[in-house]
């Protein structure tokens, strides 16, 4: 943000939203980037979905980008409201701890949401033993959580010899 403390309004939030997606659009190479909140003291919510929440949207499938350092709650509840009203999923990292705001996933796939969560990488057979269904109804919620923004996909080789989709958690 330019070394500013606060953000407020859709004119402060187009250039600072314009700076990151350039810097997005520069890294091919990175499927990852970790925005840091750090030292951000007020955000308002028009700001908020200009320069979070619809950059994140708009590399929904191609890169996976989530917030670190977001400590201050009334930050934090302005960008969940402005996402889960724009329909997108924010993953927020707090040391270790991992979280989504925003958008939140359908009840059916919850279980899965959470599993990937907890953990680097996700096969959709290990899940679907962990949860005791098909690999079919696994890999079909793993599908809708990746074109939803919830989860990040590369593609790998099974051990069958074909393809394999492999799930990451953002981060």
């Amino acid at each position: 943000m330019n070394g500013e403390t606060s953000g407020w309004d859709r004119d402060q939030a187009i250039p600072v939203a314009a700076k990151l997606v350039s810097l997005l659009e520069t890294l091919p190479e990175r499927s990852v980037a970790r925005v840091s909140m750090a030292g951000i003291e007020r955000m308002d919510a028009s700001f908020a979905a200009e320069a979070i929440v619809e950059v994140i949207g708009r590399f929904r499938k191609s890169k996976g980008i989530c917030l670190v350092d977001l400590s201050n709650k009334a930050i934090r509840l302005n960008i969940d409201l402005v996402a889960e009203r724009m329909g997108i999923p924010v993953t927020v990292w707090n040391g270790a701890e991992v979280e989504v705001i925003g958008l939140k996933p359908s009840a059916g796939n919850r279980e899965a949401l959470d599993y990937a969560l907890a953990r680097a990488e996700v096969r959709t057979a290990t899940f679907a033993d962990v949860a005791g269904i098909s690999i079919a109804n696994a890999s079909t919620k793993f599908k809708q959580l990746w074109e939803q923004g919830f989860l990040m996909r590369i593609e790998g080789a099974a051990d069958s010899g074909g393809v394999e989709f492999l799930y990451r958690r953002i981060g």
